[in-house]
């Protein structure tokens, strides 16, 4: 029977564009088969895999300069296509060339210029937003909501019928009835008028409504993990590694445990054990549950709440690999030498009962404070985790050795009241225990990936694609690190390096990070150039993730006797490509989500503090103004040009910096600088710095 993955692999391989009934013959298809091949045809093409053109040939994309990928919008109106295909270069599309694509939208563009890497975009797949927030406008041309997000370059057109109750100047919520394009206005519906927000909480729902998150469970689900909760536990054919010392290591807020260690010495180094909570013992493929984690894609975590991909019943009980009872684990078990070199690897479903619950700072206090009292607490677990830090310093130099970027970023945290007010937004140190624990998922999501790879099973790929050179170029320059020649552009590790213990450690590492291509996943493997990792994937967190619950479930029948046929290899190859361009777009949405969340809770916070004078560090040059962090709290700001009133300043973009014409002051990256908090608008969540 002729696969979708057959067929496109077909198409690849043939010269030149060919006829339906070409096909047919060349592939020696009986009449039911070639039905069949029309239905998969019609899928390929609306997938932006195969290309049907004017005669009614088709071809692979690839062959007629055409890219599938999701469409990055600017606010110049411009933007970039980002193929799906790992290891092409971003195609940019002018303004003119867009055909009304938004942000996030899956498109295929066609390639014009193939030394500019320019093109347009000629067909829109799947749109990502169907809602747009912004104000309300009523004038002589009708009425209209002007978009709040600056990615939009159109104003949409709504309907006397289609605007509710909002009143000129309200902020709205549109539903979005026709996108943008070359031959119509686009339109909405006003689905709400968004009151004034009297709390953060209030704004905050105002963002799982303007991105259409899910808050609640559909009953069918409700129900299901009901039953999966009522069920006693089938521990037949499982190691049984209840007896094995084992400790969860977590933050002291977490709910959902997904990950537990265990660790011996051996006569050659390190065994190590990552237990993983086996999620896919519990929800089949195609359950209300699955079809449901498979659409969120992700769990997204905001400080007062979590909208979770899994119902509590099994990410907080069932699956949580909670201490002192039996749970269901999938168990990675590595041998490492002395220095740290992965000698073997074993995969099986197991039986675990964590010893205790422990968080990163009681860890962290045996480890690297031998705090006398957390030493007493936990004697008997004390020599497991100096073997764990043993172990850890190991695989991280060798991690670095061969070209790993390390990022040791600070991220805020934000401290709530009882009322769920911002009290405090502050720098979450990472120390110790969340590297530990972070080097050994490192570990054991390579050695999964490995193990599939090396069987060349299909499955779900985290890729990180190397950054473009010129941009990377640019980078560069903004950095005046000693020893740091242009010999040594685009070397990363050497900028890390000679940034470290700087002042401006923290910052280019920020930026650093931000410049880099997001990471995604994939069918296709092209390594992880963050980690230089040659084989990588998600295995670790099947109960926040549904990437790593998918890899799981391939592995489990990848070990089972027999193996996958041709048939199974086939139905995933069909599968993986749209559950890995979905999860991609759900883990950007939850980022932005995350983000605008945070933003909502640093305006909140600052808006109080007005007229207050703070000391801060630049985190971005722009011809306009500065951006900078407080060093007292984790919270950015905008110092615009204008306010900069002591002279008057340029921007030189070769040294990514604002110098004065009179007094030659000088603002570059890390630069200090004194601050006055002018304005913060809570509308907008933005805070308006002065000097």
């Amino acid at each position: 029977m002729i696969s979708k993955e057959s067929l496109k692999q077909f198409l690849d391989k043939v010269s030149k564009p060919l006829s339906f009934m070409e096909m047919a013959h060349k592939l020696a298809l009986p009449a039911p088969e070639r039905r069949r091949m029309k239905r998969l045809l019609r899928e390929l093409t609306q997938e932006g895999v195969a290309v049907r053109t004017k005669k009614g040939l088709y071809c692979a994309a690839g062959q007629m300069s055409e890219v599938a990928g999701s469409f990055e919008a600017h606010k110049g109106g411009y933007g970039f296509v980002i193929s799906e295909k790992p290891g092409e270069r971003d195609i940019f599309i002018p303004a003119r060339a867009s055909l009304g694509a938004m942000n996030n939208d899956r498109v295929i563009a066609r390639l014009e210029n193939r030394e500019r890497r320019e093109g347009r975009i000629i067909r829109i797949l799947e749109r990502a937003q169907t809602r747009i927030t912004g104000t309300f406008d009523t004038g002589r041309r009708g009425c209209f909501v002007i978009p709040k997000s600056r990615n939009i370059q159109c104003d949409f057109y709504i309907a006397r019928k289609d605007s509710g109750e909002a009143q000129d100047g309200d902020r709205v919520i549109a539903e979005i009835i026709h996108y943008p394009d070359e031959k119509r206005l686009p339109t909405g519906r006003v689905v709400r008028v968004l009151k004034k927000p009297e709390s953060p909480a209030d704004d905050i729902e105002g963002v799982i409504e303007e991105l259409n998150l899910p808050e609640g469970f559909p009953k069918a689900v409700v129900a299901e993990a009901k039953k999966l909760y009522s069920q006693a536990l089938k521990t037949d054919g499982r190691q049984d590694l209840r007896n094995l010392l084992t400790v969860t290591i977590d933050g002291e807020s977490a709910k959902d445990f997904d990950d537990a260690v265990s660790i011996e010495r051996t006569g050659n180094g390190f065994r190590l054990w990552v237990h993983i909570a086996d999620v896919g013992h519990f929800v089949d493929w195609d359950s209300s549950i699955d079809i449901e984690a498979r659409q969120r894609g992700t769990s997204i975590y905001f400080p007062d709440r979590v909208i979770p991909m899994l119902p509590k019943e099994l990410s907080e009980d069932i699956c949580s690999l909670k201490p002192g009872v039996d749970r269901l684990a999938f168990t990675v078990e590595m041998d490492f030498d002395r220095s740290g070199k992965k000698l073997s690897s074993r995969f099986y479903p197991s039986i675990i009962k964590s010893n205790e619950r422990m968080t990163y700072t009681s860890v962290h206090a045996i480890v690297e404070l031998h705090d006398d009292s957390e030493l007493r607490r936990y004697d008997y677990l004390v020599e497991k985790f100096e073997i764990m830090k043993e172990l850890f310093d190991e695989l991280k130099r060798g991690r670095i050795e061969r070209g790993s970027l390390d990022f040791d970023l600070p991220e805020p945290e934000v401290l709530l009241d009882i009322q769920g007010r911002p009290e405090a937004i502050v720098r979450s140190e990472r120390n110790a225990a969340h590297m530990i624990i972070e080097e050994f998922m490192i570990a054991a999501n390579e050695a999964v990936a490995e193990y599939l790879e090396g069987r060349e099973i299909p499955t779900l790929f985290r890729v990180h694609e190397e950054p473009d050179a010129a941009k990377m170029d640019e980078l560069f320059a903004a950095f005046k690190l000693p020893g740091l020649t242009s010999g040594a552009s685009r070397d990363f590790c050497g900028l890390l390096s000679k940034a470290q213990g700087t002042p401006q450690e923290e910052i280019i590492n920020h930026i650093v990070l931000r410049s880099l291509k997001q990471a995604k996943y994939s069918p296709h493997n092209i390594g992880h150039f963050g980690l230089a990792s040659e084989s990588y994937c998600h295995f670790t967190s099947p109960i926040r993730r549904y990437p790593d619950l998918v890899v799981h479930r391939i592995l489990r029948e990848a070990l089972k006797e027999g193996g996958l046929d041709g048939t199974r290899i086939s139905e995933l190859e069909e599968l993986l490509t749209d559950i890995a361009f979905h999860s991609s777009k759900m883990e950007r949405l939850a980022d932005d989500a995350e983000r605008a969340v945070l933003d909502i809770m640093r305006v909140w916070f600052m808006r109080d503090k007005v007229g207050e004078e703070f000391d801060g560090k630049v985190t971005a040059v722009t011809p306009y103004g500065l951006k900078v962090r407080l060093k007292d709290y984790f919270v950015e700001g905008f110092l615009h040009v204008s306010a900069m009133t002591d002279d008057y300043y340029e921007y030189y973009a070769k040294d990514c910096a604002l110098k004065g014409l009179n007094k030659k002051k000088r603002y570059s990256i890390a630069s200090e600088v004194r601050v006055r908090i002018d304005r913060v608008d809570i509308e907008d969540r933005e805070i308006v710095l002065g000097t």
